[in-house]
């Protein structure tokens, strides 16, 4: 256990002191998918890797793509370049990505559940939790380094429909049929990303990300029983090994119910996609740090739209605790001078 000395000395990383519910202005700056297809070193990794998931597990290349938007843009925090997937990948599920259909995997069926077992689960990460510790030991020493893992409900439904479906209906259908099988998959997914998330932060991960990107499709009830309850339980894992360690909750599209998602899980922070108004924001601002949440389509666009965006976020909620990011990840086709001109936008804001 580091000594408080030792915590003393330690560079202060802008990022997770905004998590730990300090106001910066300006605050804190990185993206969601922030290395990726519209960098062109990234695309050059990724021929010369072969495959994504060769890229994934590869330590040297992950560590490379990872490096690239920090060296490029000097964002506040860097998160470790992986994919949800690999948890389901190293409990022993098939998985391979076709160009133009994203993830495919055999569809599991409610017979197959209980056959899931974490042998060689580590083992099978192992590169992963290389990369992290070899990133924390290069990162500039004031750049926080995030790790991440899917949330429970967004990964099953991959697991489930076996490839990406518009509102995951097949998931959907799933949990109201076999809700005793639902129930006990979930439960296996949060044990196992909950361990994860401690070998990263265990390897130097200063946070931890559970991106729940299917939380939106679901109702009230649902969302409580397959998003909450799944997040709440792998909180309660995590910080009984590390209760310092920030947590970020993305659950995408839950509008309303954001507020209910922070209290009932205890993230330490929230990420807001882009269609939750600055009101609410505010108000959600209120109970700790919020990450968000320009639409990337702002960012795509540029010029007025994408300065209207960043002004509205910045007048709006650096009176708390906020890191500045995008409502979701960035797309492909974004040019890299919008991303350079929003980094100037927020970096020179000095408040009202």
């Amino acid at each position: 256990m580091e000594t408080q000395s030792a915590a003393a000395r330690r560079p202060a990383r802008p990022f997770i002191e905004v998590l730990a519910g300090k106001t910066l202005v300006p605050p804190p700056i990185w993206m969601m998918r922030q290395a990726g297809r519209y960098l062109p070193e990234y695309r050059q990794t990724r021929k010369e890797a072969g495959s994504f998931l060769d890229l994934c597990y590869n330590p040297d290349l992950a560590f490379e793509v990872t490096m690239q938007p920090i060296r490029r843009f000097g964002f506040d925090a860097s998160i470790l370049f992986s994919d949800i997937l690999v948890v389901p990948h190293a409990l022993g599920r098939d998985l391979r990505f076709e160009e133009g259909r994203g993830p495919l995997m055999t569809p599991i069926d409610a017979s197959e559940v209980d056959a899931i077992d974490g042998d060689g689960f580590h083992d099978h990460l192992a590169p992963v939790y290389e990369t992290v510790g070899r990133l924390r030991r290069e990162l500039p020493p004031t750049t926080a380094l995030i790790g991440f893992c899917g949330a429970p409900w967004t990964v099953a439904t991959y697991m489930i429909a076996g490839h990406g479906t518009p509102d995951q209906a097949p998931g959907r259908l799933f949990a109201y049929r076999h809700a005793d099988a639902m129930s006990r998959l979930l439960a296996k997914l949060a044990d196992q990303s909950a361990e994860y998330l401690i070998r990263q932060i265990s390897a130097g991960a200063d946070a931890v990300q559970i991106f729940d990107s299917w939380s939106g499709v679901l109702d009230e009830s649902s969302f409580e029983a397959l998003c909450v309850a799944p997040v709440a339980r792998m909180v309660k894992i995590v910080k009984a090994v590390h209760p310092n360690v920030p947590i970020i909750g993305f659950p995408k599209g839950a509008g309303s119910l954001y507020g209910s998602f922070r209290q009932k899980t205890a993230v330490d922070a929230l990420g807001l996609d882009w269609t939750v108004p600055l009101s609410q924001a505010k108000h959600l601002q209120a109970g700790g740090a919020v990450q968000g949440n320009l639409d990337p389509m702002r960012l795509v666009a540029g010029g007025q739209a994408l300065d209207q965006g960043v002004d509205a976020i910045l007048e709006q909620l650096t009176g708390g605790p906020l890191v500045f990011n995008l409502g979701h990840g960035i797309t492909p086709e974004t040019p890299i001078s919008h991303v350079e001109r929003m980094i100037e936008r927020v970096r020179r804001w000095r408040g009202n």
